[in-house]
């Protein structure tokens, strides 16, 4: 298939889709991961999780501005109160701790806020917390919050809401995407086990301190515990008892949060509507009131155009759709790396991708060259590895896979799956065949299966997807049926991926286990100081690399196109646009 297609990605993003440890405001992952990188005894209130790698400097946005502002749509222009964003449809998981999709999180994150946020480089700001201290054993972290936060019904925010946010995420019956276990608060295993009532590590010294104390130094405890979002106790938390969390479910479409808006109603496949929060402690958000649109590869662009949209979050970055945009004159187009990364992944329970020979092979024997160039016409790249080469743990010294049909029946041979009389592989009296799970739309897959069909048909292998909606998709991934899938991660600024890899990652659906994987993630968080944590993610680069756990895609470009009658955005591959939303204004 060398034909290139035109096509507009969905941002499909796993259980987050984040990479994550915890759900949190950087939580597109979902959702998310962790990462102090203090190198003194505390740490201020700007203190940094990094400084930008020469990989990282390359990473620039590329502005595009508006060449003709009163090409404005009139249906656009007649909004003076109101802005409205396009993206994917949602799950419901209305509540910060709980949000999976990179949809729910764009909700979560204008509801609630969290102690620390992200500045654009991917370093850390102060939020709810005014300033934070690490003690020289780098085992406390004392947050120190102001006192001029309220929840959106007027109640004040204090360190009991954060204690008890964190208690929650700790709970045995909490099965949200988070897990706060990683950042070892003193206590915390005992609680989940139910052997404690209560958190030792957590301490609430008064209504605008708090006091984290850890069993070991780690790379998580500041970023688990600052960027988590803060749900309010008296709201959430007047009918918890250890142990069960059920009734918070009956919540998750009726959230109270801090953050610059409210939610004021879900229609269910067509939007969620807001209204500005008054008691935000930022200030009240200039725009009035705020929707968030269903819209699908299909619509996105053209809802833009008619001003339907003010901005659209999954329009596919190639070159027919850039110059269409520019063209239209009204929109401001910010171009930038992706933090995430596309792939195909594999079920580790099925007895034939327990071989990684055949994992290798899959990967060899699939044109993955040809796939990114049809879907991203020169926007994206393939990668080999879990990371985006905006983070400083990037490396691209590894097993670069390129497309290779003779290697692949090679290793497919070795691995005791022969050429049957029908053509088709098998091994044992089983045919090799691949049940794809394929969202629907997403022209990702559109360019995807007919290549893969082609490609894997060569190696005698069998590949027949199902087409479904992405919710769909996801519960079948979770029960365990499927073969292979594609999705997609967003990462967060931490390369920890602890909760996606390791045996028993609170986000591994996969079911990959490797104890060396296991070993490396372990000692990636031990460390705190970048420089010792680097060469740690290159070797399990190397290692997820040649035990691969999935087919690794490709890492994209993305766009936003905004009318430029909204001002005052803030955007970067770290910083998504809900951290903007209080300060935009329509001019």
């Amino acid at each position: 298939m060398s034909k290139k297609l035109n096509v507009v990605l969905s941002l499909l993003l796993s259980g987050t889709l984040v990479l994550s440890a915890c759900s949190t405001k950087s939580a597109d992952p979902p959702p998310d991961t962790s990462s102090p990188q203090p190198s003194a005894s505390t740490a201020p209130s700007t203190a940094p999780s990094a400084a930008p790698t020469p990989e990282q400097s390359k990473a620039t946005n590329t502005f595009i501005p508006a060449s003709d502002k009163s090409k404005s749509p009139a249906a656009a222009q007649s909004r003076t109160d109101t802005l409205i964003i396009g993206m994917e449809d949602f799950k419901g998981l209305f509540n910060g701790i709980y949000g999976e999709s990179a949809y729910d999180n764009y909700v979560n994150g204008a509801l609630f806020d969290s102690l620390m946020d992200l500045k654009s480089d991917g370093t850390y700001e102060p939020s709810v917390a005014k300033k934070w201290e690490i003690s020289d054993d780098k085992l406390v972290y004392t947050y120190y919050l102001r006192d001029d936060v309220k929840f959106s019904d007027g109640t004040p925010l204090t360190a009991e809401d954060v204690a008890f946010t964190l208690t929650v995420m700790h709970d045995k019956s909490y099965d949200g995407p988070s897990d706060m276990i990683k950042a070892m608060i003193k206590g915390g295993k005992e609680y989940k086990e139910g052997t404690a009532t209560e958190i030792e590590g957590i301490k609430v010294i008064d209504k605008h301190t708090l006091e984290i104390t850890t069993t070991e130094a780690n790379s998580s405890a500041l970023r688990s515990v600052g960027l988590s979002s803060i749900i309010p106790k008296h709201y959430y938390g007047k009918d918890y008892k250890q142990g069960n969390l059920d009734y918070m479910k009956d919540l998750h479409q009726k959230p109270l949060g801090s953050g610059p808006y409210i939610m004021e109603a879900y229609v269910p496949g067509q939007e969620v509507r807001f209204v500005a929060n008054e008691h935000y402690f930022k200030g009240k958000p200039k725009i009035p009131k705020l929707i968030y649109k269903v819209t699908s590869s299909d619509t996105n662009i053209q809802t833009l155009q008619a001003g339907e949209t003010d901005m659209e979050i999954q329009i596919n970055v190639n070159k027919d759709n850039v110059e269409l945009l520019k063209s239209l004159g009204f929109l401001d187009i910010t171009l930038y790396p992706t933090n995430g990364y596309g792939y195909i992944g594999f079920n580790h329970n099925d007895p034939k991708f327990k071989d990684k020979r055949v994992r290798q092979a899959l990967t060899y024997g699939l044109n993955r060259e040809e796939i990114v160039e049809a879907a991203y016409q020169g926007n994206a790249k393939v990668i080999n590895v879990p990371q985006s080469n905006v983070s400083w743990a990037y490396t691209d010294d590894v097993n670069k896979y390129e497309f290779n049909l003779e290697k692949a029946a090679q290793l497919l041979d070795e691995a005791g799956w022969k050429v049957g009389a029908d053509g088709i592989r098998e091994k044992d009296g089983v045919k090799f065949k691949i049940h794809f799970l394929a969202t629907t739309p997403n022209p990702v897959n559109e360019v995807i299966i007919p290549v893969a069909k082609e490609n894997y048909k060569e190696l005698g292998i069998l590949f027949e997807p199902d087409m479904l909606d992405f919710n769909a998709v996801k519960e079948k991934q979770k029960k365990g049926d499927f073969d292979m899938f594609f999705l997609a991660w967003q990462l967060t600024e931490d390369p920890d991926s602890t909760n996606i890899f390791s045996t028993n990652g609170s986000q591994n659906e996969i079911g990959y286990s490797n104890p060396k994987v296991d070993e490396l993630l372990a000692k990636g968080i031990k460390e705190v100081e970048i420089e010792k944590r680097k060469p740690i993610y290159h070797e399990l680069y190397k290692v997820l690399n040649e035990d691969p756990p999935y087919i690794f895609l490709y890492q994209r470009t993305d766009m936003m196109p905004i009318n430029a009658r909204v001002q005052g955005w803030d955007l970067s591959p770290y910083k998504k646009f809900y951290y903007s939303l209080h300060q935009v204004a329509i001019n």
